[in-house]
């Protein structure tokens, strides 16, 4: 316990799924947890049930909104961008209105969390900025095109930031996580559809190896703290071999 105490973190997408999972994580050990969403009453009933956290409301395609939230708190730690959006459609189907939500989401939000708490960590001299990337931007996947391409563009960032802050003595880590596929209500969502579209492709599905949200927030947690002091422009992959196995990574029920 206490691995965070005395730290404030900020969590995008923190309502449900791998953000929810990280925000009750870092409050367990002891940070002070602002779980950020536009899903308001889910986000703000997940705050109230975590100890020493509150809700904001955060639109993190807006650089006004991220500016502002920022610029009102006292002091920034960790920021973890794990706010993310996903539809299967390989580059033959991706619409512009498919690319530009992805994006926007994930690439965009993203590049406005990692500017404006970088410019807050930076005031102080010391800071971790987590960006949830995707074993989607090591393998790529035919159906997931535009996630897979803002993913990668997060992977790209966040060596980006860690070598600036760096070479410039800015004291500020900036990581990457990759997990592979975690039992979130995202992954549920495109199991549905994949079902509803290819109900073979779903039964092989069903035979896959799928994470716990804990084993990220695990991660994130190490990352958050300062027992990762030197782990700096780092791609954390939590997936149990999958991007690295010839085949694939099967389910064993325990």
């Amino acid at each position: 316990m206490g691995r965070v105490s005395g730290k404030v973190a900020l969590v995008t997408g923190a309502a449900s799924g791998l953000g929810l999972a990280i925000a009750q994580r870092l409050a367990e050990e002891g940070a002070e947890v602002v779980l950020a969403d536009v899903a308001r009453e889910s986000g703000e009933m997940a705050a109230q049930g975590l100890a020493n956290a509150s809700f904001a409301y955060l639109d993190v395609t807006s650089e006004s909104a991220w500016q502002a939230l920022i610029g009102s708190m006292d002091r920034l730690d960790v920021l973890v961008n794990c706010a993310g959006v996903v539809e299967l459609a390989s580059i033959e189907h991706t619409t512009e209105d498919i690319w530009r939500k992805i994006n926007a989401v994930g690439t965009d939000g993203t590049f406005y969390g990692c500017k404006h708490a970088l410019a807050s960590m930076k005031a102080q001299g010391s800071g971790s900025i987590i960006n949830m990337c995707s074993t989607a931007s090591i393998q790529g996947g035919p159906n997931i095109f535009a996630y897979a391409a803002s993913k990668s563009a997060i992977r790209g960032m966040t060596k980006s930031v860690a070598c600036l802050s760096t070479q410039e003595g800015y004291g500020i880590r900036c990581n990457s996580v990759h997990p592979g596929n975690m039992q979130t209500p995202m992954l549920s969502r495109m199991y549905d559809t994949v079902l509803e579209h290819d109900p073979e492709a779903a039964a092989d599905m069903d035979k896959l190896w799928v994470g716990d949200p804990v084993d990220v927030a695990n991660m994130v947690l190490f990352l958050a703290s300062d027992e990762a002091r030197s782990v700096n422009g780092a791609e954390m992959v939590v997936d149990n071999t999958t991007s690295i196995t010839e085949g694939a990574v099967l389910r064993h029920d325990k």
